[in-house]
Formats: structure tokens, C-alpha cells, sequence
């Protein structure tokens, strides 16, 4: 019984993300996603008892993500290997959880007007450990003094553009969708701008 409650769960918050990404959470109606999922529009109220209960557990459904993405940076002494995982998990999350990361940019966009105030005070706080780390490697001589809020600024945007913004990328390289291997030659691309435009380095 558990494991179907899970299993509805992960289908009607799956159909929730493709449809709250196309149509805004104030244009969706539960019964398409129920449609979508291919649960009776009852089940969505059984389990999530509102819409806002559902369009937040589609938002921590990527927060949470995004929050373990920042993992590399803090466990790593090495800033080379860091920033290498941390591109490829950012990267990771565009690739499997492409229509949540939508609804979140979209959320941030708009003023974060949903956005519960507990997910603001993690990323607030996941954002200001990452700076403070980066800022420790400059310190420490491992990479070139650039400001390290900018930095991630860049980052998130070259990571969740694969995601955000995939019906340009594809119409770009005329593709009906992204490869492991376009993911692949991002990551090796972005971490070659960073790597070498910051001037990386592993501790001696």
C-alpha cells in the first residue's frame, strides 16, 4: 500500500511540474494534471489536499535537489574536483528534472510569491556557505580574485539553461531533444571556462 501511495505521489508531482511549467499556477487546473498522471482528479485531493500543497512539493521537489548540488563545494578541499562535481550535479538536475527547474525559475522570476519562507531561508543559506567557501580558496591563493556571488550567478545560469531554456537549444542544434552526449559537452565546456577562467588550481 505504501509503495502505491508512493508511486502516485511521483506520478501526479511529475504531471504537475510539465503542467504548472506550461500553463503558471494560476492556469492549471487539477483535473489536467489528474489527466495527465492518469489518476481520478479525487486522488490529487487525496494526496495533496490543495493545488499550493501540490505546487509546493513540485518546488521541493527541485530545491531539494538544488540544495545537495552544493554538496561538492563544501566537502571538497580541492577546488578543482568541486567545481567539477557541482557543474555535472547542476547539470544532472536540467536533465532529470527539467519541468520542475522551470516552475522554479519561473517562481523566482515572478517575485518568488509561493516560494515558502523555509525553502528561501535553505537557498539563502546553501548560498551564502557556497560564497564563503569559494571566497576561502581565493584566500587561500587557489583561484584568481573574482567575486564569488557572481561567479554562481554564472553558474546557475549556464547549468539550468539546459533546462529553462531547452526548446532554443534544441531548435539551435536541431535536435527533437537533448543527448547524454549534449550533456556531457556542456559540462566538459563549462568547466573549462571556469577552470581556466578563474584560474583553479589544486591545493600543492
Amino acid at each position: 500500500m505504501a509503495r502505491i501511495r508512493e508511486r502516485n505521489n511521483e506520478l501526479i508531482i511529475e504531471a504537475a511540474s510539465k503542467v504548472f511549467a506550461e500553463c503558471g499556477f494560476a492556469a492549471t487546473k487539477t483535473v489536467d494534471i489528474a489527466k495527465l498522471a492518469g489518476v481520478p482528479k479525487p486522488n490529487v485531493y487525496y494526496y495533496f489536499k490543495s493545488k499550493e500543497n501540490l505546487y509546493r512539493s513540485v518546488l521541493e521537489s527541485i530545491t531539494q535537489p538544488l540544495l545537495q548540488a552544493s554538496e561538492p563545494l563544501l566537502n571538497n578541499d580541492d577546488p578543482v574536483v568541486a567545481f567539477k562535481a557541482y557543474i555535472r550535479a547542476k547539470l544532472q538536475i536540467s536533465k532529470q528534472h527539467p519541468h520542475a527547474s522551470k516552475v522554479f525559475a519561473s517562481e523566482i522570476m515572478h517575485g518568488a510569491p509561493h516560494l515558502p519562507e523555509d525553502i528561501k531561508q535553505q537557498l539563502m543559506e546553501q548560498t551564502r556557505t557556497s560564497t564563503a567557501r569559494i571566497q576561502s580558496w581565493i584566500d587561500q591563493g587557489l583561484m584568481a580574485k573574482v567575486d564569488p556571488q557572481h561567479l554562481l550567478f554564472s553558474l546557475w545560469a549556464s547549468t539550468q539553461t539546459y533546462a529553462d531554456f531547452d526548446w532554443q537549444i534544441t531548435a539551435v542544434t536541431g535536435r527533437d531533444e537533448l543527448t547524454d552526449s549534449d550533456f556531457e559537452t556542456a559540462a566538459s565546456l563549462i568547466e573549462q571556462l571556469v577552470l581556466k577562467g578563474c584560474e583553479v588550481r589544486s591545493p600543492a
